[in-house]
């Protein structure tokens, strides 16, 4: 726990610039944890396990913020978990993609 929670001046001292960094963090959280209430919502109305494309678009979304804030933040443990979740989520938006056009290029021209 921080010295600044524990004290319960959690916002007292910060700066303008500390508290937009706040918010940049919560916002970007929000963003990644909204990916599982799409797939919950996806997988209760398919009655089983589905993981919807938009799941991989805000984990993108939500990972490059926390990206962002992790390198702001200068932790290297919290860099790192995001930028390799990047990777994967990024490929799973590839093979999306791929087997889109795949599809379009095999449908017949009408």
């Amino acid at each position: 726990m921080s010295a600044a929670v524990a004290s319960g001046t959690l916002l007292g001292n910060a700066t303008r610039a500390e508290v937009i960094w706040l918010v940049v963090g919560f916002a970007a959280q929000m963003m990644f944890a909204m990916r599982f209430l799409i797939q919950w919502v996806y997988t209760e109305r398919a009655r089983e396990s589905v993981v919807p494309e938009a799941f991989w678009y805000f984990s993108l979304v939500g990972g490059l913020m926390l990206l962002t804030y992790a390198v702001y933040r200068g932790d290297p443990v919290f860099i790192l978990g995001q930028a390799m979740g990047l990777v994967v989520y990024s490929r799973n938006l590839y093979f999306i993609w791929t087997r889109k056009a795949e599809l379009r290029s095999a449908s017949p021209e009408k």
